[in-house]
């Protein structure tokens, strides 16, 4: 089982091998991975830094407790229909987020991500309405593209 909080579950619609870090990265792409290849897997709905914010960069300044954060994570459950505690199967979180968002969401929701101008996630987002699922990554061992997030 993973604990996840609410925008993450947006964040894994765009992944592709990007992050923070290499150990970032090895472990979204981890998690990512499995959840594609095992969508039955557990997830729980959790509140504040999660099994993706253990993995930040301690070098960097962390946005994990950040109000807008949170706020985020807030509005992504509340349009769901879900809350903190609640556990999943992560098939049953795609049907959700694929039922609930459309691409011109991403925009509105994650307005402060350093992320959003590389359109990823509304990618993710319209992949997911298709049926397709969570796009193939494969292991990069660092940051991928030479993004920061910065």
């Amino acid at each position: 089982m993973f604990q996840l909080r609410g925008h993450h579950l947006l964040c894994l619609l765009g992944y592709r091998g990007m992050g923070y870090s290499a150990e970032y990265t090895e472990n979204m792409t981890r998690l990512h991975t499995t959840l594609r290849m095992q969508p039955q897997t557990q997830v729980e709905l959790v509140a504040g830094p999660d099994d993706l914010c253990r993995h930040f960069p301690e070098d960097q300044p962390c946005h994990c407790d950040e109000r807008t954060v949170h706020e985020r994570d807030a509005a992504v459950l509340e349009r769901m229909g879900l809350k903190p505690g609640d556990r999943l199967p992560w098939r049953t979180l795609e049907e959700r987020l694929a039922a609930t968002f459309i691409p011109g969401d991403i925009p509105r929701l994650c307005s402060t991500c350093p992320w959003l101008g590389y359109g990823v996630c509304e990618d993710g987002v319209r992949r997911l309405r298709r049926g397709e699922g969570l796009y193939p990554v494969q292991a990069s061992g660092g940051v991928g593209d030479g993004l920061t997030g910065e």
